[in-house]
């Protein structure tokens, strides 16, 4: 383990609508918790990425409540100490909020905390490049500045934001930052690089938490006092926080705010094409993951999360096959994609855009395999030694068939250990249980049916998990 500084803290942003890289991401499976290279997720790669400067103890990272469990699973196999500090929002209000509660939560624990702030959802390439820009950073965030990283660009992109460098900080590699701009369009894009001082604002920081919660308090006195409101448990409803982001709601506004060059290959993963751009590709040129079959195509992305995908003369293409549904546009198209959720989540398929039908949770997981207006069928997987909540539902009855495993249940007022083969019934009403005492993972077949069933009609009464 390296010798970590004790005053180093990292911050990894973990929110995201999942709307960019429909229909493989969703609202509850946003691109950070996506493989890309068929192996860990860009959330567990970043986590990886930090723990090479910062102790896993030292690292906070905040989601949505929605995320929680798929975020909690991902970084328990990266580290189990990961999972020791991850704040759930209730409502995403962007970054700004985020960054803020995580700084004022790590200023109180310790004032002298100087903090690195990541995106979670990024691809990076170049390591030694990246920390050698990361420690330059950390090094003027000691002397009071707002530090980011600014990209190098690669070409006149206009999906990314730039950042202007202005006068250097003496001594350092470091400039001022003089100004902002959020996705130009392709004139002032070529401008932008014809004058060399732009930069691609890659999102992540580094500052003295001390600093921070100077200028939040100067900038922003509303939003430091409902946060320190926030942090401390007083009454505040996290949703009266304004939606905004670190960059609009103080990078813009700061004069301490510092930028240092990185010269890494980075990408947002804004789109299709961006994963095109910056993934393996055949002989081909074609980007193919999973049960793919092509004939005669070139220049295209191909990506099959569900069945066998099989395609004959495409050029330029994107083609994305998951449960349920199929993406297919040109490649350089395809960051349109969020016209199409936009209109789904007005139709009928509002549910494609939302999940998959296999739902993580704390305890285990649950597929739906088959939903119909007063009747659904799940298989429910209990990992060994966990249980589900006390609960009722006030709506529907559920029988429960063990297919593997051994169940221990709560009925009413009975308490029974099932086998596989073995099935009770709970009436509508009933207050329940299920729990694996087991070594083995539990699997069970729930079949429910009533007026409604929908999975808010649940009320708890004893959880493990705090979701009372």
């Amino acid at each position: 383990m390296p010798n970590h500084d004790k005053h180093l803290y990292g911050v990894i942003l973990a929110g995201g609508s999942g709307t960019r890289l429909w229909p493989l991401s969703r609202r509850l499976y946003p691109k950070h918790l996506l493989s890309f290279n068929e192996q860990e997720s860009l959330l567990q790669i970043t986590a990886r990425r930090i723990l090479s400067r910062i102790s896993p103890q030292q690292v906070t990272t905040i989601t949505h409540l929605d995320h929680l469990h798929e975020v909690h699973q991902q970084l328990q196999a990266v580290h189990q100490d990961l999972t020791k500090q991850i704040f759930a929002e209730p409502e995403a209000r962007n970054t700004l909020p985020a960054i803020a509660w995580a700084t004022g939560f790590l200023h109180q624990k310790d004032p002298e905390a100087l903090i690195m702030v990541f995106p979670s959802d990024h691809l990076i390439q170049g390591e030694e490049a990246l920390h050698s820009s990361l420690s330059k950073a950390v090094s003027i965030a000691r002397d009071g500045y707002l530090v980011t990283l600014g990209i190098r660009p690669t070409g006149p992109a206009t999906g990314y934001g730039y950042i202007c460098a202005g006068q250097a900080l003496n001594g350092t590699e470091a400039f001022r930052i003089q100004s902002f701009t959020e996705k130009p369009d392709s004139e002032t894009a070529h401008s932008f690089i014809k004058n060399g001082h732009y930069y691609w604002n890659a999102g992540i920081f580094a500052f003295a938490a001390k600093t921070f919660q100077e200028e939040l308090k100067s900038i922003h006195p509303e939003i430091y006092e409902m946060m320190q409101k926030w942090i401390h448990k007083r009454e505040l409803s996290y949703g009266s926080l304004p939606h905004l982001s670190i960059d609009y709601g103080i990078m813009e506004k700061t004069k301490k705010g510092a930028i240092i060059p990185a010269d890494i290959s980075w990408s947002d993963l804004g789109s299709w094409e961006a994963v095109y751009e910056h993934s393996n590709k055949d002989t081909s040129d074609n980007l193919i993951q999973g049960n793919v079959v092509v004939s005669d195509c070139h220049d295209s992305l191909f990506v099959s999360r569900e069945g066998c995908l099989a395609a004959i003369g495409l050029s330029g293409m994107a083609v994305v096959q998951t449960e349920g549904a199929t993406f297919i546009s040109p490649l350089n198209r395809t960051s349109e994609v969020k016209k199409i959720v936009e209109q789904m989540v007005k139709g009928q398929n509002k549910n494609l855009t939302e999940g998959y039908s296999t739902i993580t949770r704390p305890w285990g997981s649950f597929t739906v395999l088959v939903e119909r207006e007063n009747f659904k069928v799940k298989k429910i997987v209990v990992r060994p030694g966990q249980k589900l909540s006390l609960q009722q539902h006030r709506h529907r009855a559920e029988h429960w068939v063990v297919i593997e495993g051994t169940a221990r249940v709560i009925n009413g007022d009975k308490e029974l250990l099932l086998e596989t083969n073995e099935s009770t019934y709970i009436s509508k009403g009933n207050k329940h249980r299920l729990e694996n005492p087991g070594a083995t993972p539990l699997v069970i077949i729930e079949v429910q049916t009533g007026t409604y069933v929908g999975e808010d009609d649940i009320e708890r009464f004893e959880d493990l998990y705090g979701r009372i």
